[in-house]
């Protein structure tokens, strides 16, 4: 793909010189890099239920310098409605609105509800990024913040603190907001399947060596992706709730076996692989008829335990209690605050203590 190309329903905007040209993400973190260095006054506007951006003078509307590569549409925007770039306003979570090219698909129920409890204790404490729709004034496009935007409504929540980008809806925003989550590494390769493999039916590429392209990744790992995405969503979502298990590889194996056996065969199998801990070479064998889903092989010397409890805090797993034969019990527990962990350590040493 040329440097000059871009994907259909992205209509670029000419950087003034190369050595001028900066990344959405090199912009979105200039524009924090600008909040967290703002003066400790409020910057919040008003909590009324329409957009509350507060207007400025006429005289500073008329000399509001036109900011780098700005857009017309968001310099029109921003000056009717007396914003400076980087600024925190409160919207009202009814204008904000999901993005067709939002790079996450899947949210775990689990996890939302959790944040919506830390919320409604403790305040939203990171902005979320919008967009405009030009086209609908008055509603907002989520760049970055889907999954608070899920937890404050969860919440009873009415207004959502945001940062108004310039971006367009399209690739580019989809990049944006698919770098930030490689960074904090909440993107799965299952949010990638199902949202690449609508991109090559969409015909926003044309293949997967431009998708790939695009993305500055290698062809294969969008093959791969793009071969998960054919899967049942209901099959996804049970990988999606194990993700410690089931990475690119494994779930390609998945892939694989439901294009040979089905659905309610792949379930069982998926139940099996977490279950016994199987290894993606295992699952290979199954999937080539070498071992059967039932009958997998187990490394020499390996015990198969003989019960296993999950075991949730907050509602979410965090770990599983083995037993095996009639002396031995493996505890593992991941993801645990110092102090949780800390006081099951107390917990459990009390325990050993008492004949």
């Amino acid at each position: 793909m040329k440097p000059s190309q871009f994907a259909k329903g992205f209509q670029a905007r000419p950087d003034t010189t190369s050595s001028e040209k900066r990344t959405a993400l090199d912009r979105l973190n200039a524009i924090d890099g600008l909040v967290q260095d703002k003066p400790k006054a409020p910057d919040v506007a008003g909590r009324s239920s329409q957009p509350v951006i507060e207007p400025i003078a006429e005289p500073a509307l008329e000399a509001a310098p036109a900011v780098e590569n700005e857009s017309a549409q968001y310099r029109a925007w921003r000056i009717a409605h007396g914003y400076r770039p980087g600024q925190i306003i409160e919207l009202p979570l009814k204008d904000i609105k999901p993005s067709p090219f939002n790079p996450r698909h899947f949210y775990l129920k689990a996890s939302i509800a959790e944040l919506a409890v830390n919320l409604a204790k403790q305040g939203q404490q990171q902005a979320i990024h919008v967009i405009p729709d030009y086209a609908t004034p008055g509603s907002y496009y989520v760049s970055d913040g889907g999954r608070r935007v899920r937890a404050l409504k969860e919440a009873n929540k009415e207004v959502v603190k945001a940062i108004v980008v310039d971006l367009p809806i399209g690739i580019q925003s989809y990049k944006l907001g698919y770098d930030l989550n490689v960074q904090r590494d909440s993107q799965t390769v299952f949010d990638n399947a199902v949202v690449w493999k609508r991109f090559i039916d969409e015909k926003h590429f044309q293949s997967q060596r431009e998708l790939a392209d695009h993305l500055g990744l290698d062809e294969s790992t969008v093959a791969v992706a793009l071969s998960i995405g054919k899967l049942p969503e209901l099959v996804m979502q049970e990988m999606v709730a194990r993700s410690d298990r089931f990475g690119s590889n494994m779930a390609y194996q998945v892939g694989r076996y439901h294009g040979a056996r089905g659905t309610d065969a792949t379930l069982r199998l998926i139940n099996r692989i977490v279950s016994d801990d199987l290894s993606t070479r295992q699952v290979a064998d199954i999937v080539k008829g070498r071992a059967s889903p039932q009958e997998s092989p187990k490394p020499a010397g390996r015990q198969r335990y003989a019960q296993r409890l999950e075991i949730k805090l907050d509602g979410v797993a965090v770990g599983d209690l083995k037993s095996y034969g009639d002396d031995r019990l493996e505890l593992r527990l991941k993801g645990l605050s110092k102090d949780r962990r800390d006081a099951i350590l107390q917990q459990i040493e009390q325990i050993l203590k008492t004949k």
